[in-house]
């Protein structure tokens, strides 16, 4: 495959025969046939190319739940806990090439604990490498690490060759050599801390499909908060018209920030319900933004969602219409979940079950019910129930009778009244055999005070041992 250069026609692409007479991949076309007469060529198509390795990372997330590209003609594929469905992880390779190859293609393939080691091994190892504990990276050489072919030339010319060549020399002495070099492709310690695992690699996985958007790439790279704060604020306003424009609303929000030096710094946020209100997104945001180090600038800002819902246009011009559709209430929830966190704001949800334990479920805010709840006809039960039934020590006439007596926490309650039992089968469907049933018991002390008691299991039951005595509410 060729490519037209400001020098001339160069070779972007080559098969194992062109290698083997001598074309090499970024050479001079003259040059080639000067190698190799009998050589044919076609022009390039990038644009096909990219494309078509699009389609293929979609196609690719059989063996993990993303897939990001490696431009020209590389796929990473995230497989955390997916090996076991194939087998283990030799399993997974010869899934994968066997399927790349039904699709007439050539591949190199390597499971490795990061995307550098993976590159690595795709490009310098066995045509199916699996990294395992203890090895060792330090026979690559020192294009494994992904460096721009300058930044090689001058290791080289170090006499630095391999990977392991580099723990040879101080750290010190290395980061003093590219102290002003921000971009991971020049900077052989970010690379080599990416291949060990030692600083993240974010990666931007491809979406099955379109999702709304808003980018502004920056003139000048920003540094301080206000100027973020009004990137947002455009993006956000962005966002909203291309919403209205398919009639949606943004359940999740993604927040690019691309760095000078080549970090990508990534916020999150889930809507309790689907919103396009900019200013609201704009407050959300605010929040997440305060612990960002721009460093030597941001040049690069991205909005955009990946999860919507439908949302049908609503008059803007009056506070009713807002209170009509319930985006106030959303919009509390929201905050509270940014300043509590997303597991501090739930609902509860009434659930079949007489087990008292299991008679709720909790929700999100304004999550539907997930299933139609069948009244359920229950004694008179406590209004305050302990977050686990506490055992207590019991006297009773007989192994049957009421209770007379119990110990709870240190002090000794007399029964003067006690009423009971409601018993309570297991759930059959959820418990093992030896599961046992619950006898519940009303019942006050000297005091007045009432409490909610069990026996669980019945003295020759043949389900274990003595029965056990639980408390686990109280009465106003």
């Amino acid at each position: 495959m060729l490519a037209d250069t400001v020098h001339g026609l160069r070779l972007t692409a080559t098969n194992a025969a062109a290698r083997a007479a001598g074309a090499q991949v970024g050479a001079m076309l003259t040059d080639a046939r000067a190698l190799c007469p009998q050589l044919k060529v076609a022009p390039g198509d990038p644009a096909g190319d990219l494309a078509f390795l699009e389609r293929l990372a979609l196609w690719a997330r059989r063996w993990g739940p993303w897939a990001a590209l490696d431009p020209p003609d590389g796929l990473l594929v995230d497989t955390t806990g997916v090996a076991h469905l194939f087998g283990g992880e030799a399993g997974l390779l010869e899934d994968a090439a066997r399927s790349l190859a039904a699709r007439g293609l050539s591949v190199r393939l390597a499971l490795a604990p990061t995307a550098g080691a993976a590159w690595a091994l795709s490009h310098y190892g066995p045509e199916q490498a699996i990294w395992h504990a203890g090895d060792s990276f330090d026979d690559l050489p020192i294009a494994a690490l992904r460096l721009d072919p300058a930044v090689q030339l001058v290791l080289r010319r170090l006499g630095l060759k391999r990977i392991g060549q580099l723990s040879g020399v101080a750290r010190d002495a290395l980061a003093r050599r590219f102290r002003t070099v921000r971009a991971p492709a020049a900077n052989p310690l970010v690379r080599l801390d990416q291949l060990l695992g030692r600083v993240p690699e974010p990666l931007l996985p491809v979406q099955g499909k379109p999702v709304p958007l808003a980018q502004r790439r920056l003139a000048e790279p920003i540094r301080h908060r206000s100027l973020l704060d009004r990137v947002v604020e455009d993006l956000a306003a962005d966002l909203v018209r291309s919403l209205e424009a398919q009639g949606l609303g943004a359940r999740r929000l993604e927040l690019g920030l691309w760095k000078v030096d080549g970090e990508v710094l990534v916020r999150k946020l889930e809507l309790a319900e689907a919103s396009r209100d900019g200013a609201h997104l704009v407050r959300l945001f605010a929040a997440r933004l305060d612990d960002i180090d721009a460093g030597f600038g941001i040049e690069l800002a991205r909005l955009s969602a990946p999860w919507c819902e439908p949302r049908a246009l609503s008059q803007r011009d009056f506070e009713t219409a807002a209170e009509a559709h319930g985006t106030s209430l959303a919009a509390c929830i929201d905050r509270l979940s940014v300043r509590l966190g997303a597991e501090a704001v739930r609902r509860p949800e009434l659930h079949a079950s007489h087990w008292p334990e299991r008679a709720q479920r909790w929700l999100a805010p304004l999550e539907p019910a997930r299933e139609r709840q069948e009244s359920l006809v229950f004694h008179a039960r406590p209004l305050k129930l302990l977050d686990r039934a506490e055992p207590i020590a019991v006297i009773h006439t007989h192994p049957d009778g009421l209770p007379r007596r119990f110990r709870w926490r240190g002090n000794l309650h007399d029964v003067l009244r006690a009423e009971g039992p409601e018993r309570i089968a297991p759930e059959w469907w959820r418990e093992r055999g030896a599961a046992r049933l619950r006898d519940y018991y009303r019942v006050e002390d000297g005091q007045g005070r009432r409490y909610w008691i069990y026996r669980q299991g019945i003295a020759g039951d043949g389900r274990g041992d003595t029965p056990d005595w639980f408390l686990q509410g109280l009465y106003a």
